[in-house]
């Protein structure tokens, strides 16, 4: 093995406690049935495969409507952060395979407890500001970014090393629908003030995509050094790829801008983690759009960084 190359540990977190329906449970496993461990190793990257954290299936919660499954989702995201720790300490890449979105306050809290000025890149659909109190479905991977910033249920945003866990500085987001922007969640944006950068921002074109994508990052990381990238694959529009779990169709970037953004960003050196949401088998029968993914996680995070 080259001494050089990039270490990356694969951990699965197969939750669907935060999230609209079932499925994304599957994931963890559907990805290494497409190779992923394989195919990163012969793309030359170390690859370690530090297997799952304990399955967490879908339910409802009637007596929690503003914040389903609150507890459950507090304790993942506290095994994440302990799974991910010893990653990071490690000088390890962690690839964190999703599971709703939740999980990736577990993985900011371990990056933060490395290196406290760590930030976060934000692909995904949706800004995710949500908060129980004004809450319709009481989803809690709606509200991510809520209590990433300080919002939201005390259970969840004084998990980590400290509360808010990110300043709104440390934080982009990037490729989010504004048609899905709540007036509320428009109000936090504007109160929080970070950068949010829409799937009309974006573009259509890929190469002009990764050039946006490549400055937003690089602005990022003068003010947070190591970064965490979060990726919902619901930020694809899900005519092109309909693998996300909560589809949004004729909304959202093309699979090729999107998948040109992903590589602009997972080759950066300054990528401390990457998490990937969302995905769920069961839309994809065929198994082709899950192979499609791995190809392109292993693409983008064999590139040379720079």
């Amino acid at each position: 093995m080259d001494s050089s190359a990039r270490q990356v540990t694969v951990i699965g977190v197969p939750s669907c406690a935060g999230t609209h329906g079932p499925g994304q449970e599957l994931a963890p496993a559907a990805l290494r049935a497409a190779g992923l461990i394989d195919r990163l190793a012969a793309a030359g990257l170390d690859v370690a495969d530090a297997g799952d954290l304990a399955a967490v299936p879908f339910r409802t919660d009637p007596a929690n409507r503003t914040a389903q499954n609150l507890a459950a989702v507090a304790g993942v995201v506290r095994a994440v952060d302990a799974a991910v720790r010893p990653v990071l300490a490690a000088g390890r890449i962690p690839l964190v395979l999703g599971g709703d979105c939740t999980i990736t306050q577990g993985v900011v809290a371990a990056a933060v407890g490395t290196w406290p000025e760590a930030g976060l890149l934000y692909l995904d659909g949706d800004l995710d500001l949500s908060v129980p109190e004004h809450s319709r479905s009481g989803i809690l991977d709606t509200m991510v970014l809520s209590h990433l910033l300080g919002g939201g249920a005390p259970q969840l945003r004084d998990i980590g090393p400290r509360t808010p866990l990110l300043s709104p500085d440390r934080v982009i987001a990037f490729g989010h629908d504004p048609a899905e922007v709540s007036d509320r969640a428009r109000e936090s944006l504007a109160r929080l003030g970070f950068p949010a950068l829409s799937c009309h921002d974006v573009g259509t074109d890929p190469a002009a995509a990764a050039q946006l994508a490549s400055a937003a990052w690089s602005g990022l990381a003068e003010r947070a050094g190591r970064i965490v990238l979060h990726v919902d694959v619901d930020v694809i529009d899900s005519v092109d790829f309909p693998l996300a779990n909560f589809p949004h169709f004729n909304e959202g970037l093309s699979a090729p801008v999107g998948f040109a953004c992903l590589r602009a960003f997972a080759a950066r050196p300054e990528l401390a983690a990457l998490v990937v949401t969302e995905v769920n088998p069961q839309r994809d029968p065929s198994g082709e759009l899950t192979d499609r993914l791995v190809g392109e996680l292993v693409s983008a995070l064999g590139l040379p960084p720079g």
